[in-house]
């Protein structure tokens, strides 16, 4: 039951996201395939974030775009140690629970996100 239930709360946050026709993502609204990369993508629709790892998982979070700056809030659905590891080890967003970076660059082609000398590249996809 508990399974079912969990699929029920993803099913209906990407069903009022899709809703709002980018809403809150405004430029960021879509998704975004890490360069380099054949299996990291983040997704943006209304105020919600996917991290999309072929091969790790999902990860969903909420996010605020203010100025140049993105904060996001991931949230564990399974409450699983690995949903953390995706973020912070596979992507190096860190903290997982309150990630603040910087936009470097946002256009309709690419998106530079940056934290603490460190460099995030992705392309619209």
């Amino acid at each position: 039951m508990a399974s079912y239930f969990k699929y029920f709360i993803l099913c209906t946050l990407l069903l009022l996201t899709s809703c709002q026709e980018g809403g809150e993502a405004g430029d960021l609204f879509g998704q975004w395939r890490r360069t380099g990369s054949d299996t990291q993508y983040l997704c943006f629709s209304g105020s919600v974030v996917l991290f999309n790892n072929l091969t790790a998982g999902q990860v969903f979070g909420n996010f605020q775009h203010t100025g140049d700056s993105l904060f996001i809030q991931c949230v564990s659905i399974d409450g699983i140690p690995a949903d953390t590891a995706n973020v912070e080890n596979l992507y190096g967003f860190k903290p997982f629970a309150d990630i603040r970076l910087r936009i470097v660059t946002l256009d309709a082609d690419q998106l530079i996100l940056s934290k603490d000398g460190q460099t995030w590249s992705f392309y619209k996809y």
